[in-house]
């Protein structure tokens, strides 16, 4: 069942172009939250998911940071636990908050954005903090507010009045974008629950 979901997943990454943006491999990685059922499946999605539109070993490793983070979190580990884990495979958090306010810059570069947008995300106390947070040191902020967004929503969850209010502010396209990932998420889910529960039988 697993490889059969890879293999979907892939084909319908390849398919809707609207999942990727070439200089942000990060954006659509809370989505194989969908099929990963442990940390060595969301490892290996990440790199296919990636690998669709990256293949620097940086880009891959940043991108699974991000999704192992983002299942931790929606597996109810501390925060603790996720910044123990991401230090110990991929990345030092050994930042100064005010010091990146200061002197952080824009940069397109993985390993000189994925580990700020985390540190943001360790820093924050809910999901509007860690993208206020994001968005207060600089750097590329869309790449990396969505990194931080993205691990906060899975650990905080995200309100109604805040999801109301950020799609306000939306254009018809990209609002029309967003409903349509919705719909491919909320599709996909009821096809995983589906033959989990025919498999359970």
């Amino acid at each position: 069942m697993f490889l059969d979901d890879v293999s979907k997943f892939k084909d319908l990454c390849e398919d809707r172009v609207c999942f990727y943006s070439k200089n942000d491999p990060y954006i659509p990685l809370d989505a194989l939250q969908n099929f990963a059922k442990s940390i060595d499946e969301t490892k290996k999605l990440s790199r296919i998911v990636t690998s669709v539109t990256h293949n620097h070993p940086e880009g891959i490793k940043g991108a699974e940071a991000t999704a192992v983070s983002i299942y931790l979190a929606l597996n109810k580990k501390s925060k603790n636990e996720i910044k123990k884990y991401i230090e110990d495979n991929y990345y030092s958090m050994n930042f100064d908050y005010e010091d990146l306010r200061k002197n952080y810059y824009y940069n397109e570069i993985c390993q000189d954005t994925v580990p700020q947008a985390l540190f943001c995300f360790f820093e924050s106390k809910d999901f509007e903090d860690a993208i206020r947070t994001g968005i207060s040191i600089g750097g590329d902020s869309d790449t990396l507010c969505a990194i931080t967004g993205a691990v906060a929503e899975a650990y905080y969850g995200v309100n109604k009045k805040t999801k109301e209010e950020a799609l306000s502010y939306l254009d018809k396209r990209l609002y029309n974008v967003i409903k349509e990932s919705d719909l491919v998420e909320t599709i996909l889910k009821e096809k995983l629950n589906s033959k989990d529960i025919q498999k359970s039988r």
